[in-house]
């Protein structure tokens, strides 16, 4: 998926290595960043970039990468992240306490919840 982004960023004569992507990926994947552009590229130039001559090259082959990014209107990134709600229903029921679940339903349930959430990501 960002193997572009990689290449990229070799093409810029960035010394990035192999195991530096990984750290990227392995970030990526852990959740570390999502839905927010400044903090995924702050975790790829932490990842990638070891010498900070090397900061002005990142962010040309960054730009030249991600152009037209921040023009994906929200409407798009929600259509695309369309997370099923009985799946959302079951994690939380499998990783929230009974705590947690009262305060949910004190809050006006799962639906209110979701339409909370729904709301902030747009």
């Amino acid at each position: 998926m960002f193997q572009p982004f990689f290449e990229n960023l070799r093409g810029a004569a960035i010394p990035v290595s192999l195991r530096e992507y990984l750290t990227f990926l392995e970030g990526m994947k852990k959740g570390l960043v999502t839905y927010d552009i400044e903090a995924f590229y702050f975790l790829a130039r932490a990842a990638m970039v070891k010498d900070e001559r090397n900061i002005d090259k990142f962010d040309r082959a960054f730009a030249a990468t991600f152009k037209g990014l921040e023009a994906i209107p929200n409407s798009a990134v929600m259509e695309a992240v369309d997370i099923p709600e009985e799946w959302l229903r079951k994690m939380a029921e499998k990783h929230m306490t009974a705590e947690e679940k009262a305060e949910i339903e004190a809050l006006g349930g799962f639906d209110k919840l979701m339409e909370t959430l729904k709301q902030r990501l747009e």
